[in-house]
């Protein structure tokens, strides 16, 4: 029991992702109903079954306060999924576009996602300077959009109760 369920709120609102063995616990606990299930995939115990869960609703509700999505290097690099921000290669480096030695704030919108080559290529110095473009402006990822980008597992069925469909992210 590996898989990942989405778990929303008794509004029908996102409220987080969890293990399928959790997801299981709340439905056999009577906290949380089946809103759609695995297709053909069937789990339970010898007195109840049902189909393995990939979304499930709470049956009250939770009062959640949001939360920033913290500035790190492995976070960065999620978000720009880990592709160079300049020549679109696979990239593994943090790069601060406008450099900290010259006033360069450690921030969402100053750091991306860069190949070691064009990290060394750009230095200490802007894009314009050393020549390159940025293949889009980094930006703070919201909340929402960040759970696509953290979930890897996420399912098909998601996508009408997540609203970042085509938001161009």
């Amino acid at each position: 029991m590996n898989s990942s369920v989405l778990v929303l709120n008794a509004s029908y609102e996102y409220l987080n992702v969890t293990s399928l063995q959790r997801a299981v616990k709340l439905l056999y606990k009577e906290k949380a109903e089946l809103v759609e299930t695995v297709h053909g995939k069937v789990i339970g115990s010898v007195r109840r079954q049902f189909g393995m869960p990939s979304i499930i609703r709470m049956l009250y509700y939770i009062r959640r306060p949001f939360k920033e999505v913290p500035l790190t290097r492995k976070n960065i690099l999620v978000r720009d999924q880990h592709v160079c921000q300049y020549c679109g290669r696979n990239g593994d480096t943090v790069d601060h576009v406008r450099p900290r030695s010259r006033g360069g704030p450690n921030t969402w919108t100053n750091c991306v996602c860069a190949c070691a080559e064009c990290n060394r290529k750009k230095n200490n110095r802007t894009p314009e300077e050393a020549g390159m473009r940025l293949a889009r402006k980094p930006r703070k990822p919201s909340h929402l959009p960040w759970v696509r980008m953290k979930q890897s597992s996420a399912h098909q069925s998601w996508a009408r109760y997540l609203f970042w469909a085509g938001d161009g992210l």
